[in-house]
């Protein structure tokens, strides 16, 4: 059973948070019938995300073997079988379909049409996109927009094009950061952990990781003075919150780039205190702008 749930990944869940994300923004986090409609997206999201996380350890099983931590994952190791994978898998996307059929009005289908369009990009993704060097780190990125969208169409929330860009590029940031780790082990042990590593090196990954994060900041100020933000949060102190997305933005550099642990994002930001700080401040910034 161990073996099993670590296949699902549970701590990989954290980031089907960003379904709450327009409930929040949108200042109606305090509404219960919404809160558990976004309950319910987020489970579902949970439960597709777990069936993905069987496909990618069956099909990576022998790439795996090779890679100094992924060797220890249920498969790899030889501790869940690839059949009892597949079932797990089947059962886990069911869950999921069943569980998005729950949410109440027109929006269970939009929810439904999501995930299943999440889950579908995501099986290409195992099995041909994560192949192509830059298509990879894309696609990851478009993950965590199509978890706003569902939060959006899940509650009938209005989505600003900001919270789509910003997520976007933030989920960017963290994939070519967690992609520069595979470029550390294969530029220093000569392991594959993708094929497409070949097509990176660390100058590269390092330019690339400086650049989104910059466009990032900037998008981010530009977000927070923006007329429209400012009008809409009846507040002309949103930009106070950037000085912890540029925190969280240096600390994640320096994570990746001195510390060399960007290989699991996730893992760091359950881990970190500093990360959690910046991320716990900027939140309570944004209650006190929206909600007091």
């Amino acid at each position: 059973m161990k073996n099993l749930l670590q296949l699902l990944r549970p701590h990989q869940w954290v980031k089907n948070v960003f379904v709450f994300l327009p409930l929040f923004f949108n200042g109606q986090f305090g509404n219960v019938r919404l809160l558990v409609q976004c309950g319910w997206a987020f489970m579902a999201y949970c439960c597709a995300a777990s069936a993905i996380y069987c496909f990618n350890d069956i099909w990576d099983v022998e790439a795996d073997r090779k890679h100094y931590k992924k060797c220890l994952r249920p498969i790899a190791s030889g501790a869940v079988s690839k059949t009892s994978a597949y079932v797990l898998m089947g059962f886990m996307i069911l869950l999921a379909v069943g569980i998005a059929t729950m949410l109440c009005g027109t929006g269970r289908w939009w929810v439904l049409a999501v995930v299943l369009f999440y889950f579908c990009l995501n099986i290409a993704y195992c099995v041909w996109l994560k192949r192509i060097a830059l298509i990879d780190v894309f696609v990851i990125a478009l993950g965590f927009v199509l978890r706003v969208i569902t939060g959006g169409v899940a509650t009938g929330v209005w989505l600003s094009h900001w919270i789509l860009i910003m997520t976007f590029l933030l989920a960017l940031f963290l994939a070519f950061a967690k992609r520069r780790d595979d470029v550390v082990l294969y530029e220093e042990s000569g392991v594959l952990a993708r094929n497409n590593i070949a097509r990176y090196n660390l100058s590269f990954m390092n330019q690339a990781i400086t650049i989104v994060a910059t466009i990032s900041l900037v998008a981010y100020i530009m977000y927070t003075i923006s007329p429209e933000v400012v009008q809409r949060f009846d507040s002309p102190f949103v930009y106070s919150t950037s000085i912890f997305v540029l925190l969280g933005i240096l600390r994640f550099l320096q994570l990746t780039i001195v510390d060399l642990r960007s290989g699991s994002p996730t893992k760091v930001l359950l881990s970190d205190r500093f990360l959690q700080c910046c991320i716990i401040g900027w939140v309570l910034t944004f209650i006190l702008i929206i909600y007091v």
